[in-house]
């Protein structure tokens, strides 16, 4: 069963987080897929990783890239798995897949200001919880630190 994670962002946006959350799971060695509602946030978010940080290199591609399988961090807009990854992140606006036990862990990145995002949010709670996974949800404080809600 794969452990799916809520992540309900208030203070700090996706670019902020997602370095830091894709940082850990290389250290785990885990590979990732993230899928991103669109093209152009695709493309945002690729830049931002290659930049975020001066004295950081977050090696990843986008599932366009002919060499995705073989890279650790791939970005997509799709719901496939080009890289084998252990660890799906969806972000902006993405669904939790059906297919979650294909999957070590699952995050759900939502923001916490759009009420379409916590409606939606809520029904993949719902899903993960009723398939028999196990489900923890994370807010952020007004600091940007995690706080563990259930």
């Amino acid at each position: 069963m794969a452990e799916i994670l809520f992540f309900h962002l208030q203070s700090r946006p996706l670019e902020q987080v997602l370095p830091t959350v894709l940082e850990r799971a290389l250290a785990r060695g885990q590979k990732v897929v993230v899928q991103l509602s669109s093209q152009e946030r695709l493309g945002a978010v690729d830049d931002h990783l290659w930049t975020y940080a001066d004295d950081s290199f977050l090696p990843h591609v986008t599932a366009m890239e002919a060499d995705a399988a073989a890279n650790p961090v791939v970005l997509t807009t799709l719901d496939h798995n080009p890289n084998a990854a252990q660890v799906r992140i969806c972000a902006e606006g993405v669904r939790i897949p059906d297919a979650m036990g294909d999957y070590e862990r699952v995050l759900l990145v939502f923001d916490g200001d759009d009420p379409d995002a916590l409606t939606a949010a809520r029904e993949d709670w719902k899903k993960a919880r009723s398939s028999g996974h196990a489900a923890s949800y994370w807010q952020q404080d007004e600091t940007g630190r995690w706080e563990k809600k259930a």
